[in-house]
Order: structure tokens, then C-alpha cells, then sequence
């Protein structure tokens, strides 16, 4: 099978009075997608809606929040299991700041197949929030997920702005690269856009975006959210010319599916207009870098 349905979400924070309101939304979502897709890519920091259910002096301090989740973390787990194994989808999960063995927090997005597998990928850069507010620490180590759907990779957000990490990725198969993202403005939003749309096109493969919209003014973490999801592939033959598969509208809380022909991606690799996945190597070379007065 070489073609994939592939769903991006534009999801909006919820508040929530219960778990079971949580994990009613959540299930309505995914099944939702699962009519259409078969990969389904929730956002960077869709997960600390789940702070709503901590008492409001909780919320109101960074640090005490994402302690607190910690307590929720296995119900989302098993929530998000479930619902992989129910709809017969993979998903990757909104990203869930974690606690790791040595106490440290780490940006984690988790990964489910369909039998109930479970893979994550942690964020490796962190933005200058996340450093200097937050604590957050980057993490180590990058992952390809072996799947039905092909090989798969995760850049979370600003990690997805660095062209080797993503290459690396690639260079071990990686044929989708999800890009949970969470940004505040609109030039965030184009920052991880254009960078994804500029991993896609020089490693000639589909990356496809998921953001956070919408406010939610009783987080100070996830208060302001723009952006829209977005599903990105080479711009050559056979594909769209400005190498956008489908985008969202701006802000709405919706999904984005496109349907994705990994053959079509694998001929234009072989022989597409140009061959960015095969000229990687050769800027490599050593150059010389002359300064010439005029």
C-alpha cells in the first residue's frame, strides 16, 4: 500500500471540570479523524489543557503545573492507547511535559500504533521560553518509528527549524516527518512553517505540521495559540507546484487531511526535476571561503 491518509490537527485548549470531559473531547476528536485518516498528528502542548483540571493556585505557577500533570500522565497514556487500538490508527499524541528518572522535565510526544505499541520522541532544542521560564530541558537521542504506514520521525516545533537533526532522521528512513508545533504569533507560526516546507523540499519527503489555536487566557503556558496545521511535500513532478499538500485556515479548530502517495515521493527521489535528497552530500565538501575588497 503505498498511499496514506494522513490528518493534521488545528487544535484549540479546552478547560475542563472532569477527566471525563477531557477525555470525551480527546475521543470525539480522534474519532472524528479516523472516518478519513489513517495517521493522525496532535500538536506540541495540546496536553497542558489537563492543567485546567489542577486547583487554580496550581495553575497559576508554571512549574507547579507541570508537576501536577504528572499524576495524569498514565490515564493519558492508556486514553491515547486505547483509542489508537479502537480507531485502527496510528497517533501521535499532543506533547506532555514529563518528568523523567533524574527528575528533569522533558517535551515529550508520544507515538501509538494500532496493536497498542507505543513510541516517544523528546524535544531536543528548547525555545527561549521553555529554557528560561519553564525549565524544560532539551533531550537526547533521535527515533524512527518502523510502521505499516512507512518510517517515521518527529521533530517537535523549533527542532523542526535545524536542517540536520531532520536529515539524520531521513538519512534512517524517515519517509513522514510529524512537526507538533505551539506558537504565540504569527511570525512563530511561519518560522516552523517555512521550516517544514524547507525540510520537505531538501530531503524530498512529507512533513506535516499540527499547531495549537486558539486562547486560553487561565494558562499562562498555552494562553495565545496561532497557527494553522499543514501537510508539505516536494514541489516536482507529480506533486503540487508550491509543494502544499493541504493548510488550514488560520486559527480554526479543525482537521487538515490530505492523501499522500509514497511511490510518487520514492519517483521523484529517483528522478525528479532536481534531486535534493541525492545532492545533500556535495555541499558537504570543503569550500573555501574568499573575502574579495571591491
Amino acid at each position: 500500500m503505498s498511499t496514506v491518509r494522513l490528518a493534521a490537527a488545528q487544535y484549540d485548549i479546552g478547560f475542563f471540570a472532569s477527566w471525563e470531559e477531557y477525555a470525551a473531547k480527546l475521543s470525539a476528536r480522534v474519532e472524528e479523524a479516523a472516518a478519513r485518516a489513517e495517521l493522525l498528528v496532535f500538536p506540541e502542548y495540546g496536553a497542558m489543557e489537563i492543567a485546567s483540571l489542577l486547583p487554580a493556585e496550581v495553575r497559576a505557577d508554571l512549574s507547579a503545573q507541570i508537576a501536577g500533570m504528572q499524576d495524569y500522565l498514565p490515564r493519558f497514556l492508556a486514553l491515547h492507547r486505547d483509542l489508537a487500538r479502537r480507531h485502527g490508527v496510528h497517533l501521535l499524541a499532543a506533547s506532555f511535559p514529563s518528568r523523567a528518572e533524574d527528575g528533569r522535565f522533558h517535551n515529550r510526544a508520544h507515538l501509538f500504533g494500532p496493536d497498542g505499541g507505543m513510541g516517544y520522541q523528546d524535544k531536543l532544542r528548547m525555545t527561549r521560553f521553555e529554557r528560561e521560564s519553564w525549565q524544560i530541558a532539551g533531550g537526547r537521542g533521535l527515533r524512527v518509528f518502523e510502521t505499516a504506514l512507512g518510517r517515521i520521525g518527529v521533530a517537535i516545533c523549533y527542532d523542526a527549524e535545524f536542517p540536520l537533526p531532520v536529515r539524520q532522521l531521513v538519512e534512517a528512513g524517515a519517509e513522514l516527518i510529524l512537526v507538533p508545533s505551539c506558537t504565540d504569533g504569527l511570525a512563530g507560526y511561519h518560522r516552523v512553517r517555512i521550516a517544514c516546507q524547507a525540510r520537505a523540499l531538501e530531503n524530498q519527503c512529507c512533513v506535516i505540521q499540527s499547531p495549537t489555536v486558539g486562547e486560553a487566557p487561565w494558562s499562562e503556558a498555552v494562553d495565545v495559540n496561532i497557527g494553522a496545521a499543514g501537510i508539505f511535500v516536494p514541489p516536482d513532478r507529480g506533486l503540487p507546484d508550491d509543494g502544499v499538500l493541504a493548510v488550514g485556515t488560520l486559527n480554526r479548530a479543525q482537521w487538515v487531511y490530505a492523501e499522500l502517495d509514497l511511490d510518487r515521493l520514492a519517483a521523484v527521489r529517483r528522478d525528479g526535476q532536481v534531486l535534493n535528497h541525492r545532492d545533500w552530500p556535495a555541499q558537504l565538501d570543503e569550500q573555501k571561503v574568499e573575502r574579495v575588497p571591491l
